[in-house]
C-alpha cells in the first residue's frame, strides 16, 4: 500500500467519525450573489446638470432602498439659483421620507432612506434651510 493510498484512508476514517458526531445536521454556505439577484441596499451615483436631472434622485430614494450619492459640480458651475432649488427639492424629500442628508465637500451630497444615518463630522456638512428672503441654502453645523 502506497504513502498516499495511508493519508487516504486516515483522513476517510476521520470524515466518516465526523458525519457519525454531526449527523446529516449542518448549513450550506452561499455563495457570493449571482447578478440577477436584487441587492437590499442599492448605493447609486447621480450627476445633477438640470435641476429636471433632480427626479430619477428623488424616485430612488422614495423606492426607501438606495442611498443617493450625488453630483451637484456641474449645475453648480452653471447656475447656483437652480443648484439652491434642486437642493431645496432634496433636503424636503429626505425630511418627508425620514432620511439623512449631507455634503460631502463641495461638489457631492449624500442622501439616505430612514434606515441609514449619514455619520457627521468636519468632512461632511449638515444641510439646513435658513430663513433668509433669497431661501438660500446654508452648509454647516
Amino acid at each position: 500500500m502506497g504513502a498516499f493510498s495511508k493519508f487516504k484512508d486516515i483522513f476517510k476514517r476521520e470524515d466518516e467519525g465526523f458525519e457519525g458526531e454531526m449527523g446529516e445536521d449542518y448549513v450550506e454556505l452561499a455563495g457570493p450573489m449571482e447578478r440577477g439577484t436584487k441587492a437590499k441596499v442599492i448605493v447609486r451615483p447621480f450627476v445633477i446638470e438640470d435641476f429636471t436631472d433632480i427626479k430619477p434622485v428623488l424616485d430612488s430614494l422614495r423606492e426607501g432602498v438606495t442611498i443617493a450619492l450625488v453630483n451637484i459640480r456641474p449645475l453648480k458651475e452653471r447656475d447656483i439659483v437652480e443648484l439652491k432649488r434642486a437642493v431645496s427639492k432634496l433636503k424636503k424629500t429626505c425630511d418627508a421620507i425620514n432620511g439623512d442628508i449631507a455634503g460631502f465637500g463641495e461638489d457631492w451630497i449624500v442622501v439616505t432612506p430612514p434606515f441609514a444615518q449619514i455619520y457627521k463630522t468636519g468632512q461632511t456638512e449638515e444641510i439646513r434651510e435658513t430663513s433668509t428672503a433669497s431661501g438660500a441654502m446654508q452648509q454647516g453645523e
